[in-house]
């Protein structure tokens, strides 16, 4: 078989597209849209539903481009179809300030479903978006004209595969029988460094089989066949028990002189080059960016066909409105980004509060979760141990899609990638979970959910050494300064129950932007009392003295109470000290510098910040005379306290450094 003339020059629009646009930027990668750009088109022009005058139409299918480095690949396609973006924009390709960086991001151009770039993270978002479809679907459709029928596409290519997230995630998305999501393999057996039977020989579709897909190989002789390529996917569509990959066998660099070669992959083929392709393709040399007018005018066919499924599909919701009030308005709620109407927040004083903040973490999710439908979320194989099982929430399994808790199982990886998935694809407010020191797992995934600005909420339980016999294997010490150092992401660690509550209420906010970190104690804390714990600030002060404080220790976490208990040392040996509560450091930094000068003023330089981790980001808080003490070590595996004691994180051991090192005359 071979593409009818019409639909080869399509085809080549979307080539020729991409290859100017990445000559003009001197800088790209050309080789993917080449090769790839016949199966993009049999997916855009005979599968894919979207309206591109509305991106966030609710029930569109999601494209997801995991092989982010070819982006001028979705650009042109998002271009031809009618979206938000002109040929300018593609003239502009990774120049400053335009709105077709190198790798997708979906915050900044209109059609871009996930931030992509580092591979295999797009096939984890992929999987988390055909759950939140299938959850949805579960939750909201009634009778047989559903409001959430839709897809979930994803185009990989060899990185995506090698890279260990992918295997995670096809895994998870096989066991859980995903059979609204399909995975198009480019398969073209070239990377950037070179062909890749130099380090991966695996067979493909044996490995998806081995994780419960379906799977097809489009042999090379039509991996640039458009109707070869439209019945996989029809095939692939019909097959509901299962996901679906599709291998294609095609050629990096097709049709020009670098095809197959891993020249074609990183960098623009050159002007000779370019040249000699539209001449072996029968496309014209100038102008650059020319796309016929017969052949704009099928791609926004196209997007006026979408716009008219949208309306049909909105005769449909609307009539499901009026037989599903209380559903509508529910959906409606979470889609608009309003709060629910009411919660039942827990209630923590001296009688309950004297827990661990996991615990804590715990009695708030489900305090909450029957008011707020869309939480949902899991851990990685953790939930005993993180408390993060939404009780009488059920479990999203195959059988059970209206579940709310997500067994991830031991899949760090690919449970945030999913995260960011299901919060990629709205309807949904996502949680994931696991052991803080773990974090160093799914930090890439956490670092694009910054990034993308998603609303999201991660759980990190057993923060520090104080967890105790366990080791320096899973105690946490850097962690905490590598997660303030990002951007977008706010980090909390509460000291006590109360804390924990308030963080929660922050994190829930649908009008919150970006995602949140949690992190909580695997030991009990005392509860601080009853008070105004200003989580919302960042900080504040949670015990004073009379008049300017000589001292003033700042804490976070189970280091609070610490504080507290040198504070009464210190006071007796005359040394007037403040206790400040400092749990997260974005929030106050964001603060009016009045209110931070309350709580730290200029005039009390003896600051002394005191936190069981790495020392690394609290100068700015302790200034120039200031102390920070923490733990610029690994840990040690011992009873809790034990660790404590050895360590120096004892009220007896910090009153006396903080002596000795201000030099304060004792009374």
């Amino acid at each position: 078989m071979s593409n009818s003339p019409a639909d080869e020059q399509r085809v080549n629009a979307i080539r020729f597209l991409a290859v100017d646009a990445v000559q003009r930027a001197n800088s790209g990668h050309p080789g993917m849209p080449l090769g790839a750009a016949a199966a993009a088109f049999a997916l855009w022009s005979r599968h894919l539903r979207f309206d591109p005058h509305d991106p966030q139409w609710f029930d569109r299918d999601r494209f997801v481009l995991s092989a982010g480095h070819g982006s001028m690949l979705l650009y042109a396609l998002l271009y031809l179809t009618g979206y938000d973006l002109s040929l300018d924009d593609l003239k502009s390709f990774r120049q400053l300030h335009s709105r077709t960086p190198g790798h997708p991001e979906t915050h900044h151009t209109a059609g871009v479903e996930a931030t992509t770039g580092p591979l295999g993270q797009g096939v984890g978002n992929a999987v988390g978006m055909a759950i939140a479809e299938a959850h949805l679907a579960a939750t909201y459709n009634r009778g047989d004209a559903p409001i959430v029928d839709h897809y979930t596409y994803c185009l990989a290519g060899d990185g995506d595969l090698m890279e260990g997230i992918s295997q995670e995630a096809i895994s998870l998305a096989g066991h859980l029988q995903l059979g609204k999501l399909i995975v198009l393999y480019d398969d073209n057996r070239v990377s950037l460094a070179g062909p890749t039977d130099i380090t991966y020989g695996d067979d493909a579709c044996a490995r998806f089989d081995a994780s419960g897909w379906h799977t097809q190989l489009v042999a090379v002789t039509h991996g640039n066949d458009v109707d070869a390529i439209d019945e996989a996917i029809r095939i692939a569509k019909n097959v509901t028990d299962r996901p679906s990959l599709i291998a294609l066998r095609t050629h990096i660099g097709y049709g020009s002189p670098l095809q197959d070669s891993f020249k074609a992959h990183g960098e623009p083929l050159g002007v000779e080059n370019v040249k000699a392709t539209k001449e072996r393709l029968d496309w014209p040399l100038e102008p650059d960016f020319y796309v016929p007018d017969d052949v704009l005018a099928y791609f926004r066919s196209l997007g006026d066909a979408g716009g008219r499924a949208r309306a049909a599909w909105q005769q449909r919701y609307d009539a499901w409105k009026l037989a599903n009030a209380a559903l509508a308005a529910q959906l409606e709620r979470v889609l608009a980004g309003e709060p629910p109407a009411t919660r039942a927040w827990p209630a923590f004083d001296e009688q309950n509060g004297n827990i661990a903040t996991r615990d804590a973490g715990g009695m708030v999710m489900n305090a909450i979760a029957a008011s707020l439908p869309e939480l949902i979320g899991g851990s990685a194989d953790l939930d005993p141990s993180t408390k993060t099982y939404l009780k009488g929430a059920g479990d999203f399994q195959p059988g059970t899609r209206q579940g709310r808790n997500i067994h991830y199982g031991v899949r760090e990886h690919a449970m945030a990638a999913a995260s960011n998935g299901l919060a990629l694809h709205g309807g949904v407010l996502p949680f994931c979970a696991t052991f803080f020191n773990f974090a160093d797992y799914l930090k890439p995934s956490l670092r694009l959910a910054a990034l993308s600005k998603l609303h999201e909420i991660y759980i990190f339980t057993h923060d520090s050494v104080l967890l105790g016999e366990d080791g320096p294997t899973h105690q946490p010490i850097e962690q905490l300064a590598m997660l303030r150092a990002m951007p977008n992401l706010r980090v909390v660690r509460p000291a006590d129950a109360l804390e924990t509550l308030e963080a929660w209420k922050l994190a829930i906010d649908p009008r919150s932007t970006g995602p949140w970190v949690l992190v909580l104690t695997r030991q009990k804390v005392p509860f601080l009392g009853a008070r105004a714990a200003r989580v919302d600030r960042g900080g504040y002060i949670l015990d004073d003295t009379a008049g300017t404080p000589d001292l003033i220790l700042i804490a976070t976490g189970s280091e609070v109470a610490l504080a507290r208990d040198a504070k009464r040392l210190l006071d007796a040996e005359g040394v007037a000290t403040r206790v400040v509560s400092l749990p997260c450091f974005e929030l106050f930094d964001a603060q009016p510098q009045t209110y931070r000068d309350e709580v730290l003023p200029p005039s009390c330089t003896a600051r002394m910040s005191i936190e069981a981790a790495a020392t690394f980001g609290w100068s700015r808080y302790v200034g120039d005379r200031g102390f920070t003490y923490g733990i610029d070590r690994f840990g040690l595996s011992a009873p809790a306290a034990d660790v404590a004691r050895e360590l120096g994180f004892t009220p007896e051991h910090v009153a006396r450094v903080a002596i000795d090192h201000f030099s304060f005359a004792p009374r």
